[in-house]
């Protein structure tokens, strides 16, 4: 084959066990957040300022909203630490047995409009406010402690900071008893409404190329440096000899069978397997260079970028397929949670990197991201590391970067608007929990402090067009 700090308290524990996909979602729109503020100002006193042990002792208590739908009131509690829960309803999309419109009994903390305070059991000082702006345990607002007369506001998707400690100009307990929309107005044009208002409607597109790759799949094998070529032949990519025996794709083959089936409906043809190998754009160095024909690290690289041009060239105009079109290089965040086994550590995220792409680390919030403001689009990676003396490879050198395996990652909202990424590689559909776990952050000891840090390995992404004709 060619190609090569904030605590952990309870909260979590709500979280950990969650399946990334959520089936069935009914949110709606932010501004139309049924509001809760009424409750929480009737539950101040004995809630969210008494004394630890006292709200400790309240018993659970359900409530029923002005405006519709029905709060779940409860405390939970770690060592250090407890939550004061106004958990929401989960709808009865979010329940398979429940009839529409009908109670679901079902109150995660989570659910859209769950307001959670933070505080600590020995001093009871309140920490942080967290509110779930939609019914995505990994996407919500948080607000902390600053000033007498402040507060800060983080906006977080995925463990990515979108917002990190903007100041608002109210104090912090004043937030317990505001109208969420209140709230969300102090920050002005620093809160990112369109992170939490996607319309299902534009994810079409997506879905249906999906579902036309999901039927094509059992036909496929995996194959090591396997490809189709230009007329249909199952070959070799290094040397272009036709495969005997059970034929088969490997990672880059299976990209190129993915474009072919979007531009056969349109040429009648495959793309030719040679002008896919040819360097592509600013890459390497002087350095690398000397090694690109024992090595060849930048084959992965190369080919998705020659696949990404080839097809905006083909379905739009040859302007689309230039690298300042294709390859994705937008930063839309600069610090990310890093979970490890036993402790969490807020870690600098610097965003594209020329040569390299993203911290592996940041790729689902990325995702999240570009599925809001690139809709109709999906993403070839490319997945890269140094390789070298300490961290081998098959072709021996000195330690430089290395393209090793390329992937098709497809962001999108599903029909009830819950976040989703569908991933196709080595012909099959896997997970991007699968992916992400392949490169898990590790814990390590930083000046004295035990940190949980990056893998070291990184991904550059190339923008496809979705189409909804496919034969590959």
């Amino acid at each position: 084959m060619r190609l090569f700090m904030e605590k952990k308290v309870l909260f979590l524990a709500i979280i950990l066990g969650l399946a990334f996909n959520f089936a069935h979602s009914q949110d709606k729109p932010v501004r139309g957040i049924i509001d809760d503020s009424v409750l929480r100002a009737s539950a101040r006193d004995s809630w969210l300022t008494a004394n630890p042990a006292s709200v400790l002792a309240n018993p659970p208590a359900m409530y029923n909203l002005d405006g519709g739908g029905r709060v779940h009131l409860r405390t939970e509690a770690s060592r250090d630490e407890f939550m004061v829960i106004f958990a929401r309803e989960l709808t009865a999309g979010f329940v398979s047995s429940a009839a529409p419109g009908s109670n679901t009994g079902r109150f995660p903390g989570w659910a859209q409009g769950s307001w959670i305070l933070t505080r600590r059991r020995d001093t009871g000082e309140a920490t942080r406010i967290r509110v779930f702006l939609r019914s995505d345990p990994y996407v919500y607002v948080q607000f902390r402690p600053f000033t007498a007369e402040r507060c800060q506001m983080d906006v977080v998707l995925y463990d990515a900071y979108l917002v990190r400690s903007l100041p608002l100009p109210v104090p912090f307990e004043r937030l317990y008893t505001l109208p969420l929309n209140e709230v969300l107005n102090f920050a002005g044009n620093g809160f990112p409404h369109r992170y939490f208002n996607p319309n299902p409607d534009d994810y079409r597109s997506q879905r249906q190329f999906i579902a036309n790759v999901r039927e094509r799949l059992p036909q496929l094998r995996f194959a090591d440096d396997g490809a189709i070529d230009h007329t249909g032949r199952f070959v070799f990519i290094e040397t272009g000899l036709e495969q005997q025996g059970q034929p088969g794709l490997n990672c880059s083959g299976f990209t190129k069978w993915l474009i072919d089936g979007l531009l056969r409906p349109v040429t009648g043809e495959r793309l030719a397997i040679a002008p896919l190998k040819a360097p592509f754009g600013n890459r390497g160095s002087s350095y690398t260079a000397i090694w690109e024909e024992l090595r060849d690290p930048f084959f992965g690289l190369d080919w998705i970028r020659n696949l990404a041009s080839q097809t905006w060239t083909t379905l739009r105009s040859p302007a689309f397929g230039s690298l300042g079109e294709i390859e994705v290089r937008r930063q839309p965040f600069s610090q990310m949670v890093l979970r490890g086994r036993n402790i969490t550590s807020i870690h600098s995220y610097p965003g594209f990197l020329d040569n390299a792409g993203y911290g592996i680390e940041g790729i689902l919030p990325l995702l999240y991201t570009l599925a809001i403001d690139e809709p109709n689009r999906f993403y070839l990676a490319a997945i890269n590391t140094e390789l070298g003396p300490g961290n081998p490879n098959p072709r021996g050198g000195p330690r430089m970067r290395q393209y090793f395996h390329v992937l098709a990652l497809i962001p999108y909202f599903n029909e009830q608007g819950v976040f989703q990424v569908t991933v196709f590689e080595s012909a099959e559909e896997t997970s991007i929990s699968a992916v992400r776990n392949r490169y898990p952050h590790q814990e390590r000891m930083v000046n004295g402090e035990l940190r949980v840090v990056p893998n070291g390995h990184y991904i550059n992404l190339v923008r496809i067009p979705v189409e909804t004709a496919f034969n590959p």
